[in-house]
């Protein structure tokens, strides 16, 4: 018979979810003290990776055409779609996002699951790669397929778990840019040609600030969701 769950956390902390909190933590420290410094800007156009690779994502699943993908060296980017559901796609770059953020972090909560995570990352960097539409994002996309490589190497002949921290740090990176994103875009400055302002044309129940507010709630929520998920796969 199966253990029932643990959803109320119940003699939590652990060792290991005390690291993984403590770690968390860290990177968010990390992240915060060198956001406005070229150590931080991989990082960011990684975010913006996969803020475009949602709208990509998005497209193809509502059966439309991705004719390219561009991440400029300003942390810009753009997707050009055929068809697809406009509703469908406007969204998914924020949201798909922190979408990611979320399950980075709970896949560096095991060896295997970062692994995988790992070469899934490096086969969809592969794959975009060849749709790139400027140097920016090939260099990006080759930049990251070493790093990540070379992570996996020094753990593979190291046995310090690199790999998971470096899963776990992309992942909080994503998590916490993609809110800052949206209120940067869309509730404090109002970019007139965002995702909101578009998606507010096509479902006009809300203004753009109010689809950033409810965007940004819900990306608070995959971030949340994120810690408490991880939190219950530690669990004894």
């Amino acid at each position: 018979m199966r253990p029932t769950p643990n959803w109320e956390l119940k003699g939590c902390c652990n060792q290991d979810q005390k690291i993984f909190i403590i770690t968390v933590l860290v990177c968010t420290v990390v992240i915060l003290a060198l956001w406005r410094t070229f150590l931080m800007t991989p990082f960011k156009l990684i975010t913006v990776f996969l803020h475009e690779l949602s709208h990509a994502i998005a497209c193809k699943l509502t059966c439309g055409t991705v004719e390219g993908i561009k991440v400029n060296a300003d942390e810009g980017g753009s997707t050009i779609t055929r068809g697809g559901i406009y509703c469908c796609i406007l969204p998914a770059g924020y949201l798909g996002s922190s979408f990611w953020g979320m399950i980075l972090i709970l896949a560096s909560t095991n060896h295997i699951t970062a692994l995988i995570a790992t070469g899934c990352f490096i086969a969809s960097l592969l794959i975009v790669l060849f749709i790139a539409k400027n140097w920016t994002l090939r260099g990006l996309c080759i930049g990251f397929i070493i790093f990540l490589a070379v992570m996996w190497l020094i753990q593979a002949q190291t046995g310090v778990r690199l790999v998971r921290y470096t899963i776990l740090f992309i992942g909080v990176m994503n998590s916490l840019f993609s809110i800052y994103d949206i209120f940067d875009d869309l509730i404090s400055r109002r970019v007139k040609t965002s995702d909101a302002e578009k998606f507010a044309e096509v479902c006009p129940c809300c203004n753009g600030v109010g689809w950033g507010i409810i965007w940004a709630i819900i990306s608070l929520a995959f971030l949340g969701g994120a810690m408490y998920l991880g939190l219950l796969l530690m669990t004894s």
